[in-house]
């Protein structure tokens, strides 16, 4: 395995051995260089965010298109990036461990595998059936001789907000069954949060960041080891984007005048060692 690729695998298993830290979702190699230069340490990829960039909604995408994505972020920064890897791209275990060998042929440092199906995203695999995914993964990741973060990840509370009983029951048998860390966006309350923390002690939390936002402290103080902002850094910025276009729709071209400046984008990413992007 490439040396560049081991080192950003163990720099990334670091992180997830104490303290807290912020792990921002960029859509594209722009984005990411971007938050590469602002100092953080790792990157996630975002499944809606990169959709968005192809005109597509979340989930409209291929395993082929986000395998070049990921080759393409991993190869643009320094840093680590875990992977949205979706539910796998496959249904069957059998085709989950194999979906997770060519992601890891990306040189990502982790990728997240969730419980939703695959033929009807608004449905989770039963318990059983989501860990023999996990055990998959897991299994093809061994294979690989890698250190590669594994993340399972329960969609339930985006589905129904109040089964938190149920989700921290799913990622406590997710953890039995050799995920590396756990993930169930839409918990919200510090307690809950605190009680998903305990249930899968030693192995680390991530927390999706939503409203009401908790600061950094405050989901360190309740154990939390990685945050993640999932497709609200690309929500902001196709946010600024139709304003701005509304208001030139219109016939007025004000909203342009907060914009960074282009030496300023220049300078940037002109640090960056100029190669070819795919």
């Amino acid at each position: 395995m490439n040396p560049k690729v081991i080192s950003k695998h163990d720099a990334f298993r670091k992180l997830h051995e104490q303290g807290c830290f912020v792990l921002p979702n960029p859509w594209d190699v722009g984005s990411a260089r971007m938050l590469q230069h602002l100092g953080f340490a790792a990157l996630a990829s975002t499944s809606s965010g990169f959709a968005w960039t192809t005109g597509r909604p979340d989930y409209a995408v291929t395993r082929d298109d986000v395998l070049r994505h990921l080759t393409s972020l991993c190869d643009a920064v320094d840093l680590p990036v875990n992977a949205d890897f979706e539910s796998g791209f496959a249904s069957e275990p059998e085709g989950v461990a194999a979906n997770v060998g060519l992601a890891i042929k990306t040189g990502v440092s982790g990728l997240s595998i969730e419980d939703r199906k695959v033929e009807a995203i608004s449905e989770l695999y039963s318990v059983e059936f989501a860990v023999e995914r996990i055990h998959a993964a897991r299994k093809a990741i061994d294979e690989a001789g890698g250190n590669v973060i594994l993340v399972a990840r329960t969609e339930g509370l985006l589905i129904d907000p109040g089964a938190v009983t149920t989700a921290i029951d799913k990622l406590v048998a997710f953890a039995e069954a050799g995920a590396d860390c756990l993930y169930a966006p839409g918990v919200r309350k510090k307690t809950d949060i605190a009680e998903m923390v305990r249930a899968v002690a030693p192995k680390p939390v991530n927390v999706l960041a939503l409203e009401p936002f908790l600061s950094v402290a405050e989901l360190a103080d309740l154990g939390v080891r990685r945050i993640s902002v999932g497709g609200a850094l690309a929500r902001a910025g196709w946010d600024a984007i139709i304003t701005a276009a509304e208001q030139i729709r219109t016939g007025s071209f004000n909203s342009l005048k907060g914009g960074t400046s282009g030496r300023q984008l220049n300078e940037i990413f002109g640090g960056f060692a100029q190669t070819p992007q795919g």
